[in-house]
């Protein structure tokens, strides 16, 4: 199938397309999860482990070393560190998902996005997995949850997942032309963490820039789910909706960047 140009009514009928391949999506998705720690003594369990080990250790730095004023800090890191995960895994392993599956590429035919939605979508998967021990943590802290301010926590999840997909769009592509993205990315990602308020409240950047901080797509993903499970209110309108606009622009982009790489794809790899 070939591609000149992405109009609206191409990319809906490739969004078609893509969706009726569902069944190889699904069973992508499956190798993915059932591969991931295969062979491993504690298996599954690691999708549990390392997140909370990482959540551990900032804990510690932030709430010990680097003391912070918020009260059961740890909940705070939590409810933010497991959707940041999502979307660190989703790139660093999307970046190479086309390229580390040249010979399918090259033998078969099937929508191209097939193989980044697979990787963003069983990283989404696990995300949910995690939420198990939020949502305990969060019990068993004595905090609980707002029923009225759940009622958010799709919306904040679909937003994150479109706005994933579509940066995964873009790098998986990217790097089939230009191997050293996947490192780029590596090192955009451990910048980009300290430039989300995920270790630190929003409040606490200084008003005169904290408008930049703003900009930052991740900004209004991480706050949504602080202000729903942390603070136990509904997301703050203004940055919800600009999460979203650029959620969309970001899957149209992906979509874009990624049909006109994709028709050299095949004699690249």
């Amino acid at each position: 199938m070939k591609r000149n140009k992405v109009s609206p009514q191409a990319m809906t009928c490739r969004i078609r397309e893509i969706f009726s391949y569902d069944d190889m999506i699904k069973s992508l998705v499956k190798r993915e999860l059932r591969g991931k720690y295969k062979g491993s003594v504690l298996g599954f369990l690691w999708t549990f482990i390392n997140p909370l080990c990482q959540i551990i250790v900032y804990t510690i730095v932030f709430s010990v070393i680097l003391r912070s004023n918020l009260d059961q800090f740890y909940l705070y890191v939590i409810t933010g560190m497991i959707p940041w995960l999502f979307f660190d895994l989703s790139l660093r392993l999307g970046s190479g998902s086309i390229r580390y599956q040249g010979e399918m590429v090259k033998q078969i035919y099937f929508p191209r996005e097939v193989l980044p939605v697979s990787c963003v979508t069983a990283q989404f998967i696990n995300m949910l997995f995690c939420f198990v021990i939020v949502f305990l943590v969060l019990f068993l802290s004595g905090r609980g949850v707002s029923v009225r301010a759940l009622f958010y926590l799709p919306m904040i999840m679909i937003l994150e997942y479109a706005l994933t997909l579509g940066l995964t769009l873009i790098v998986s592509s990217v790097t089939v032309f230009f191997k050293d993205m996947e490192h780029i990315i590596t090192v955009i990602l451990m910048a980009w963490i300290y430039l989300t308020p995920l270790l630190y409240p929003l409040e606490v950047i200084p008003g005169s820039i904290r408008f930049l901080f703003k900009l930052n797509p991740m900004t209004s993903v991480i706050e949504g789910y602080h202000c729903i499970l942390y603070w136990q209110k509904a997301p703050y309108f203004k940055l919800t909706v600009y999460g979203i606009l650029f959620a969309i622009v970001s899957l149209f982009l992906g979509e874009l960047i990624f049909s006109t790489l994709e028709k050299r794809f095949a004699e690249e790899l």
